[in-house]
């Protein structure tokens, strides 16, 4: 499992030219899977992206988590983040879980979130998305299980 999280003053998805999902102060999160990932590895993620401490303290240190301010997160399907790029410059996909492997894999992610408490918004499985955002900080991580 490989999420790119990304703290943010806001983001959003579009599917098919639809906004599907939208937080404000947050984390925009990258959701990817292989073919090894299991379903009993989901609440272990669940529990780092919520206590992930990347949200600014009232003095400005990334001392918080979004469990401890907003509660929001953002959470889109991006089977990229398994692309191989080692040989050529074509990217290789075969390390991407097929989407009926991934696809509740991600759903009990958002579900084991919800469970914790968080709002998540998310994006549509397997539909050309588009997704925005603002920065909040140079906060950009790389979470892997």
């Amino acid at each position: 499992m490989r999420v790119v999280v990304q703290r943010v003053a806001e983001a959003w998805v579009t599917s098919e030219g639809t906004e599907v999902g939208r937080i404000g102060q947050g984390l925009c999160c990258l959701v990817g899977f292989t073919h090894s990932d299991e379903p009993a590895a989901i609440p272990k993620l669940a529990d780092k992206l919520w206590n992930l401490r990347i949200m600014d303290d009232v003095e400005g240190v990334m001392n918080r988590s979004v469990a401890d301010t907003t509660g929001e997160l953002l959470l889109v399907s991006q089977f990229t983040l398994y692309g191989d790029t080692r040989k050529g410059r074509r990217p290789s996909w075969i390390d991407a879980a097929r989407p009926e492997q991934a696809e509740p894999l991600f759903d009990a992610l958002v579900e084991a979130l919800r469970g914790l408490g968080a709002t998540v918004g998310t994006g549509v499985f397997r539909t050309d998305m588009q997704v925005g955002l603002v920065n909040d900080g140079p906060a950009t991580v790389l979470v892997e299980l």
